[in-house]
């Protein structure tokens, strides 16, 4: 009903950037949030930022600064700016969608993208 699909990840050296997007689409009315977790290897997936339909956004105090998250005009696309790239921000990101309602006001509940390796060299 709801397919997400991300892009952007990939090898950066530290101090780099990258900008990660994903877009959501199906017979989607509304999406409430939008965001990203992170997952390194041996660890839990752990919140980076999510931006509401109203544009209110939480970011994780580990990105504070270096990372940004928007949605697009349509509010089906959300990026993630991430600047100043550190080796510890080396994981998988993973698009996470909350509050899908369809177009025929139907509550989709809530997704999970495939994941996007994001590796930063020391």
């Amino acid at each position: 009903q709801v397919q997400l699909a991300e892009s952007g990840g990939g090898l950066v050296q530290a101090g780099g950037s990258l900008r990660l997007s994903c877009a959501a689409s199906g017979s989607i009315y509304r999406v409430n949030t939008m965001g990203w977790y992170r997952q390194a290897p041996g660890n839990q997936r752990d919140l980076v930022a999510t931006i509401t339909s109203g544009g209110r956004t939480n970011v994780a105090d580990s990105v504070k600064g270096r990372f940004t998250i928007s949605r697009d005009g349509a509010k089906t696309t959300v990026y993630l700016q991430m600047n100043s790239l550190k080796p510890e921000d080396s994981a998988v990101y993973y698009c996470n969608v909350e509050g899908v309602v369809s177009r025929d006001f139907r509550d989709l509940g809530n997704y999970w993208g495939q994941g996007t390796q994001v590796t930063v060299s020391s």
